[in-house]
């Protein structure tokens, strides 16, 4: 092994062994540690530029070195003997490379591990078709959620699941249900190619690591309409900015149809945060959660978005519910501050008036 390698597993040893969800190297700085969503510098020796850049050479997969040469920045996914799995994004700033790896676990987690309400989720999992949309900043948890929604599929039904992921975050082992997953540039060479092929390769839940396109949003429609469970990801705060991302996808001479289309395939929208827990250290999550019933879907039929928000807040269905009344839950329970709670809401007003008993009637 040489000596770069052994330097980076160390650290990424350190790193797992501290509970850290990320590790930041930065040419010519000491590595950096993400605990509980916060950054922490590790006390060791500066990595040398030439360090890093020999790091990845040596380990980006082959088929992506041409894309590492040229375009300077590549995702891809590295194993540290005895240590983990890490997905890595490796790219150069001012002329020397810096490199982020994130800790895949290896064992799936469940919703009771995640500290999630498992009966919304469960109740959108058991969909026969449709697109269930988990959103979120990047490191709020999204993939895990959806590996303990899939791996509670996979226990419990037996279906046969497409995974199509970049790199692969979770790897499944068949109990009931049968996996199989691609990860772009290793089985298949990009999204828009494994989009396409997906409805020809029998599969009852697809799984797409991101909705990055309007191609890849057209295909998911197609699948939903075909009698498949489309789950996908997408970067948003809220339920009402997931929804007007998703319509960002359409030029508006097809706004209508796109409502249709949506409107009829929508399953559910879960919005995620991770939380600074109370005690122990760490972060909890607070879901916001839209199960898409028939008057969610006349609202989306209609265009009118602005009432969805206000159903959110106030509706006594235990399977949608807004970010406020999680953070509600949380804080009465005791596992996250009211400070905290105030300040990750998206609407501390409001919140404030909860926690002081007042409520937007049902």
């Amino acid at each position: 092994m040489s000596l770069h390698t052994e330097i980076f597993n160390e650290l990424l040893k350190l790193a797992v062994e501290s509970g850290a969800s990320d590790v930041v190297v930065k040419s010519n700085k000491p590595g950096y540690v993400r605990l509980s969503g916060r950054l922490k510098p590790v006390d060791m020796d500066p990595i040398a530029g030439t360090e890093a850049q020999a790091f990845v050479d040596d380990h980006v997969p082959r088929v992506f070195k041409t894309v590492w040469e040229n375009e300077g920045q590549i995702d891809f996914a590295y194993t540290a003997e005895n240590v983990g799995r890490f997905r890595v994004n490796a790219f150069h700033q001012r002329g020397t490379v810096s490199i982020v790896f994130r800790h895949i676990k290896s064992r799936i987690p469940t919703f009771e591990d995640l500290n999630l309400d498992p009966d919304p989720l469960l109740h959108l999992a058991k969909a026969k078709d449709g697109i269930l949309l988990v959103c979120g900043a990047t490191g709020s948890g999204k993939s895990s959620t959806m590996a303990a929604m899939l791996n509670w599929v996979n226990h419990n039904f037996d279906k046969h699941i497409v995974t199509i992921e970049d790199p692969i975050e979770y790897t499944f082992q068949d109990d009931k249900s049968v996996f199989n997953q691609r990860e772009i540039g290793l089985d298949v060479p990009s999204f828009a190619l494994a989009i396409r092929s997906v409805l020809r390769q029998n599969p009852d839940i697809i799984l797409i690591g991101e909705m990055r396109d309007k191609e890849t949003f057209e295909t998911a429609i197609a699948a939903a309409e075909t009698g498949h469970l489309v789950i996908t990801t997408m970067h948003a705060a809220t339920v009402a900015q997931s929804l007007t991302r998703l319509f960002e996808f359409f030029p508006p001479e097809q706004q209508l149809q796109a409502r249709r289309q949506i409107a009829g395939s929508i399953r559910g929208i879960i919005c995620q945060k991770l939380i600074p827990a109370l005690e122990g250290g760490g972060r909890l999550p607070s879901n916001e959660i839209l199960n898409c019933d028939a008057t969610i879907k006349t609202l989306i039929l209609e265009g009118q978005f602005e009432k969805i928000q206000g159903l959110l807040e106030s509706t006594g269905d235990s399977h949608t519910y807004s970010f406020n009344r999680d953070l509600y839950r949380l804080i009465k329970a005791g596992k996250i501050s009211k400070g905290d709670g105030l300040r990750f809401s998206p609407n501390p007003q409001a919140l404030e008036m909860n926690l002081k008993g007042i409520f937007i009637k049902t």
